[in-house]
């Protein structure tokens, strides 16, 4: 780990904490977030992005330069490392020849050439990982797994590979959002959560992204997931004006993703259905107030 990726403690928190992760240069989702966030009464100190702020939509500059404005902590995702870099590529695990990874060069490139040498060092001082305390607990946020910040961890990942995570992450409740989708599972004692990404749909069929509460209640913690919805259309007319046809501006508009390699055959079964999210409330203790529906 480079010592400009160091971890990030923001001490206690008094919550309500706000989650969000992928904005990728969709900067009307980026602002509908910020406008959320100021409605709920968040101050930005209480506001985290689980990284890869740059990524698939047709405003990189734009959408970096709003989340350095907002003043939120920020995680490093590996499209902040490999732009932060100069690499030649995202960064974003696909394995090598997939479709994914074919789609990724297009926005890849695109986003190269709009962003600043300043913006490569911040992306390059962002922290790898951001713990902080609430309700007496634990928390740490990482983009997808706590050694690999490309690795993706879905609802039906087994259960072994989310103990592997909560026992390096060393917390009562793991946060990611790399893979896009957002769930919530107890295990034991402990949580791993995803917040899901606000700047593609969750391949649900809606166009909403999606973004996560993490409220004090009497000594517990309610995990509370919300849709975000913005002007959809407009974002994806923006990417087909600045040139980007890789299918992920019909995305923005239909909820579906262009390719399903990256997901398990779980989650492709699921491709199209609308997520419906329950509250989950972390107790610390052997039982739960709720389960997620994932």
């Amino acid at each position: 780990m480079s010592e400009s990726a160091q971890p990030l403690d923001l001490g206690r928190l008094s919550g309500p904490v706000l989650v969000f992760g992928g904005p990728y240069s969709n900067l009307a989702a980026t602002r509908a977030m910020r406008q959320r966030a100021d409605d709920l009464q968040i101050p930005s100190a209480q506001v985290i992005c689980t990284g890869d702020v740059i990524a698939y939509c047709a405003e990189p500059q734009e959408t970096l330069q709003l989340i350095r404005n907002w003043g939120i902590s920020v995680v490093q995702g590996n499209c902040e490392e490999s732009l932060g870099a100069d690499a030649p590529d995202c960064g974003c695990g696909f394995a090598e020849g997939t479709t994914c990874s074919l789609l990724s060069v297009e926005w890849y490139q695109y986003a190269t050439r709009k962003i600043s040498t300043d913006d490569r060092v911040w992306m390059q001082n962002l922290p790898r990982s951001i713990t902080f305390k609430l309700a007496g607990r634990t928390l740490k946020v990482v983009h997808g797994g706590v050694n690999q910040n490309n690795r993706f961890i879905f609802p039906s990942t087994p259960e072994a590979v989310k103990r592997e995570e909560l026992d390096l992450a060393d917390s009562d409740i793991l946060i990611g959002g790399h893979s896009g989708i957002p769930w919530g599972q107890k295990i034991d004692q402990r949580v791993w959560l995803n917040s899901g990404v606000i700047g593609l749909p969750a391949n649900d069929g809606t166009p909403d992204g999606w973004f996560l509460l993490l409220s004090p209640e009497r000594g517990d913690i309610r995990c509370n997931w919300q849709r975000l919805s913005y002007a959809a259309v407009q974002a994806g007319h923006n990417m087909c004006e600045a040139g980007l046809q890789s299918g992920y501006a019909k995305t923005l508009v239909t909820g579906l993703w262009p390719s399903m390699d990256v997901l398990p055959v779980a989650e492709r079964s699921r491709r199209g259905k609308a997520i419906v999210m329950e509250d989950l409330v972390y107790t610390g203790r052997s039982s739960w107030a709720h389960d997620p529906i994932i």
